[in-house]
């Protein structure tokens, strides 16, 4: 009953949430200077083509009134057109979206296993050289953006080096697997092109490197500093007085209650990847939605702008409802007081 009890609070929070967003990006988007329907059409169209597509997106109506239209459209699936593409914005979403998640997923892994293998590591061997090396490597990762690490990893692995693909999803050589999932990687499997794989792959390392660096180096000095919490305290002395092998203790008793404040921030950054991929997207040239995100705000796409931020809204409330749950079966005192 009480998980229940958790399960509906959160639900109801993230609906709230949802709508509370809608709200807002639609007013702000509706008052930044700029006229949409004479950027849509160039500076050389007549007054009354412009006066025909302001009726057309209902921008003479009071904005309120905009805003229920809208949403009883997005209700039924219908985000608008897109002032820029001329195309349904939920098309162009299903376009775009899927090459930027398949970008956040690989991000995803990255960071997931390398901050948390790196700061029970860390914490492991405190005080040695490894310990230092990578509080230096977390530090900087920490404080340098996303896509000041897209434009080393280009230098380095690009024109230094160059090993690996940095631009586009794909070797332009080659030819795009059939669409079925919109993940180039896993369309090339279903095809049997590995060939296609491969290339889809390679393309991937370097942005979703990027991506990951800070998320990756803040999990580490959160799993590491949780960690050594941990170790310190009396029942770790205690098991290993009984002669518990350390590995053991580490994995089955101190990793586990470690993780709880690594997982919160794994997850949110993992949403926030989103919107921190807009500029990783424009250095390697990525057709995801988050360059699709910036196009729209450069040209005063309302429609498309509204429907990028809703996505990035929905992926924060979608990651953050995964993270009440993932945390309460980390902790089931969570869970058992029902969500206060």
């Amino acid at each position: 009953m009480k998980s229940r009890h958790f399960i509906i609070h959160r639900l109801a929070w993230s609906v709230f949430v949802l709508v509370g967003l809608s709200i807002l990006i639609f007013f702000i988007a509706r008052v930044i200077p700029g006229d949409p329907a004479r950027m849509a059409l160039g500076p050389r169209a007549p007054q009354w083509a412009v006066d025909n597509l302001v009726k057309e997106l209902h921008l003479n109506e009071p904005i309120y009134v905009q805003y229920w239209l809208w949403l009883k459209g997005v209700l039924h699936g219908d985000f608008g057109t897109s002032l820029v593409t001329r195309r349904p914005v939920s098309a162009d979403i299903k376009e775009f979206f899927p090459a930027t998640l398949e970008l956040i997923v690989v991000a995803a892994i990255i960071e997931t296993v390398g901050g948390i293998l790196l700061g029970a590591l860390s914490a492991r061997y405190s005080g040695s050289w490894f310990d230092s090396l990578v509080r230096l490597i977390a530090y900087l990762g920490v404080v340098t953006p996303a896509f000041v690490w897209a434009i080393i990893f280009m230098l380095i692995f690009g024109y230094v080096w160059p090993i690996l693909p940095i631009l586009g999803r794909i070797d332009s050589n080659l030819t795009v697997p059939p669409t079925v999932t919109g993940l180039m990687t896993i369309d090339s499997l279903l095809a049997g092109d590995f060939e296609a794989f491969k290339s889809a792959f390679l393309h991937l390392l370097l942005p979703a490197l990027a991506l990951a660096m800070g998320g990756m180096s803040q999990a580490a000095r959160i799993t590491r500093a949780s960690m050594s919490e941990n170790l310190s305290r009396d029942y770790v002395g205690s098991e290993m007085a009984a002669g518990i092998p350390m590995k053991l203790i580490i994995l089955k008793y101190v990793l586990r209650p470690s993780l709880i404040p690594t997982v919160t921030i794994i997850a949110l950054d993992i949403a926030a990847m989103l919107g921190n991929a807009f500029l990783v997207e424009l250095v390697f040239n990525y057709p995801g939605i988050s360059r699709y995100g910036i196009n729209a705000m450069l040209t005063k796409d309302l429609n498309a702008i509204v429907a990028v931020i809703m996505v990035i809204g929905l992926a924060f409330v979608v990651m953050n409802f995964i993270v009440d749950l993932i945390v309460a079966y980390l902790d089931p005192r969570i869970r058992l007081q029902g969500g206060k």
